[in-house]
């Protein structure tokens, strides 16, 4: 039994020189490179933590400045929190002079609805498409928004398909119903009543204990006479 551990170990030891042997060859014959590489993401790495601390800097100092314009766009001071005060920036100011912050984004949103308040239906459209809807709750307000702008331009098509698919983005008990609602009313107006009709239906099976769901059956006992 010793005999045999004598012929088994060496040509192991030997195997593991060898190994050992090709490495640091490898490492000799490739130390720049590696150096380089391993520069290369200290560098990215050093880069990306100095992106975030100035990212955030520029949030916070967006955030700071959109106060202000909230509370101008709660009194229905519309233009004030479009432009500013002078003392304080607007939506328009803040989504372009920090337009890569959440709050950039934010601005942009809400400078959507400033249009869409004081009949500005085109640059509503404009600001709303330009709002990056990572937030599902807002993204579905701003599609929602965009399908009123259409709809008082006359586009009654284009807004159904905004009221739908804002409906579909969120699907909770507040949007999803309300813009169902709002689709299926449009396709009244138009007279494509199955149509309403599948909408209201997906309102009382899908959200009963919604605003819209408590008063839905009107609705539905209204189209399925017209069909009729």
């Amino acid at each position: 039994m010793a005999k045999n551990k004598k012929d088994v170990n060496p040509p192991t030891i030997s195997s593991v020189e060898e190994t050992l042997s090709r490495t640091e060859h490898y490492l000799e014959e490739n130390y720049k490179p590696l150096l380089i590489g391993l520069g290369v993401i200290v560098l990215l790495v050093g880069l990306g933590w100095l992106g975030k601390l100035y990212f955030n800097k520029r949030n916070n100092e967006a955030q700071s400045q959109m106060f202000q314009a909230e509370r101008y766009l709660e009194k229905d001071s519309l233009k004030l929190a479009l432009n500013g005060d002078g003392n304080y920036l607007g939506f328009l100011d803040i989504a372009r002079d920090y337009k890569f912050t959440n709050s950039g984004n934010l601005a942009r949103y809400s400078a959507g609805i400033c249009y869409l308040h004081l009949g500005n239906y085109k640059e509503a459209i404009e600001f709303l498409n330009k709002y990056s809807k990572k937030d599902k709750l807002i993204g579905s307000l701003a599609i929602g928004a965009t399908g009123d702008a259409y709809v008082e331009m006359g586009d009654l098509e284009k807004g159904v398909s905004k009221y739908i698919e804002a409906a579909d983005f969120a699907r909770n008990s507040f949007n999803t119903p309300l813009f169902l609602m709002k689709a299926g009313e449009l396709y009244e107006l138009k007279g494509k009543f199955p149509e309403a009709l599948k909408l209201y239906e997906r309102i009382e099976n899908q959200y009963p204990e919604s605003t819209e769901g408590t008063t839905i059956v009107k609705y539905i006992s209204r189209v399925k006479l017209l069909i009729k």
